[in-house]
């Protein structure tokens, strides 16, 4: 039986080696994780993440070829195939401050695998990673072999979250980079052999090592890329009185264009695409390249300055101040269907208004307290940081209330801010919600998921990102 052992149970490591697990039952899948509280979860019934539909994988195959387990260095000993999945968040300090990955958890994860092996290993580099890391870490495992030979994979992984457990089993494409030499094309099919159980061979991609890492970066830097020019453009909707999403349908229509990712939203967020946009512009300059580096800066620009201009508008239409006002926050994860909140553009959006010292009742459904609180206390990038390593401060943040109602969050509230595009918000009884609210009652939808029309009608005042603009705003620019 092939074995597989994966370095972090984390986002990426988790869902994979299940779903890998699930369609090769021939296949032994081990995830290995050093932190113990991460561990009991994926043994328990309440996995440590939250995805639609990945409780019935794991729990379809944890005990039969799925495993989780804190002794890393046996199982990775075992193994035939190694994933590597550990973070590999923006450095803080140091060469690269603000853009260069660091690369800690990944070198010791090598040096590690050269230590235990006793018998050759195929490693896979699962982390999204700087182009030519594959390169350092071969460096590392050659120069401490002790005659076992290793192979370098890059594995990126593609998924989206929300949607992982479809993307996984329906991906657009695999793909695997790897050596083009005998050894190298040997371990790229010993690889796609596995995601051949269940994916069609046409969809599984083979490349050079630093194609498929700089492929990874590439295509997070264009999602992302896409997201910005149609919040720049919402600004300009809200200036002229277009309306961002007719805009957004009438080029999405166009073949070459598509409609994905072109709803206007306060921000994007998540784990991958700012790290790698700045990563990348890490790498562009490193590499002489100003001009290039300076294109994909503007893009995580725009993004600050889309959070930026959603807190000036919230500010500027509520007589140009919060101060002591309740400001209900409905959504805390950086998008719908996932209880992630690694770089959320709502933690931007509650500091900037506890900056104007706003009282905040904030309920997401799949975020905990301890996660709102612990982001709100946190430093930038020490977020992607294992939790053991994150400084905390366990002083809550005394304008801050956790809910965990809709209703109970806007009960009293001068105004509401809808940060995440869950359903329910969608839902809501806006009667009730204005009932219960202080009078004028505001709504700013940073996700364009209210009824406009619907809401004026009611009562409310509405401000929804790239709409035109309720009558109260227009002589209330949105600037700093």
């Amino acid at each position: 039986m092939v074995k597989i052992c994966c370095i972090g149970a984390g986002y990426v490591g988790g869902p994979t080696m299940a779903v890998i697990a699930l369609k090769c039952p021939d296949i032994e899948v081990v995830v290995v994780d050093i932190a113990e509280p991460r561990i009991n979860a994926w043994n328990s019934d309440h996995l440590p993440i939250y995805e639609p539909g990945l409780d019935e994988v794991v729990k379809e195959c944890r005990g039969r070829n799925l495993f989780f387990s804190t002794d890393v260095e046996k199982h990775v000993c075992e193994a035939d195939i190694v994933f590597v999945s550990v973070n590999t968040p923006t450095k803080t300090q140091g060469l690269g401050a603000g853009k260069a990955a660091d690369l800690t958890y990944w070198e010791s994860a090598a040096r590690m695998i050269a230590d235990v092996s006793k018998s050759d290993k195929i490693v896979v580099e699962k982390s999204t990673v700087p182009v030519k890391t594959a390169e350092a870490i071969e460096r590392i495992l050659t120069h401490n072999n002790k005659g076992i030979n290793f192979n370098i994979l890059s594995n990126p992984e593609f998924l989206a979250e929300g949607t992982a457990i479809k993307d996984l089993f329906n991906p657009d494409r695999v793909l695997i980079g790897g050596r083009e030499t005998p050894e190298g094309l040997k371990a790229i099919e010993a690889l796609k052999d596995v995601y051949a159980h269940w994916v069609p061979v046409d969809r599984i991609l083979c490349t050079n090592l630093w194609s498929a890492e700089l492929s990874k970066l590439a295509a997070n830097a264009f999602l992302a890329q896409r997201i910005s020019s149609v919040n720049a453009m919402s600004a300009l909707c809200e200036a002229t009185g277009a309306d961002v999403s007719q805009v957004s349908h009438a080029i999405g229509t166009d073949s070459r264009i598509g409609p994905k990712f072109l709803g206007a939203s306060v921000g994007f967020g998540g784990s991958c695409f700012q790290k790698d946009i700045l990563n990348l512009v890490y790498i562009c300059e490193c590499n002489g390249l100003p001009e290039v580096a300076n294109y994909w800066k503007q893009v995580v620009k725009v993004n600050d300055y889309q959070k930026n201009r959603f807190v000036n508008r919230v500010v500027s239409s509520m007589f140009n101040t919060v101060s002591t006002k309740k400001i209900a926050i409905l959504g805390f994860a950086f998008k719908a269907d996932t209880g992630d909140t690694r770089e959320t553009p709502a933690i931007d959006v509650c500091k900037g208004l506890l900056g104007d010292k706003a009282r905040l009742s904030i309920y997401d459904p799949q975020v905990p307290e301890s996660q709102i609180t612990r982001d709100l206390s946190m430093k930038k990038y020490d977020w992607d940081h294992p939790a053991h390593l994150q400084p905390y401060s366990p002083t809550c943040i005394k304008e801050v209330q956790v809910v965990s109602d809709a209703y109970q969050a806007v009960k009293d509230a001068h105004g509401i801010c809808i940060l995440t595009e869950w359903d329910e918000f969608k839902n809501l009884d806006y009667q009730k919600v204005y009932d219960n609210m202080q009078k004028p009652a505001f709504i700013f939808d940073g996700r364009n998921v209210v009824d406009v029309k619907k809401l004026r009608e009611i009562g409310f005042i509405v401000y929804s990102i790239g709409k035109p603009l309720d009558s109260w705003l227009k002589d209330m620019p949105a600037v700093a």
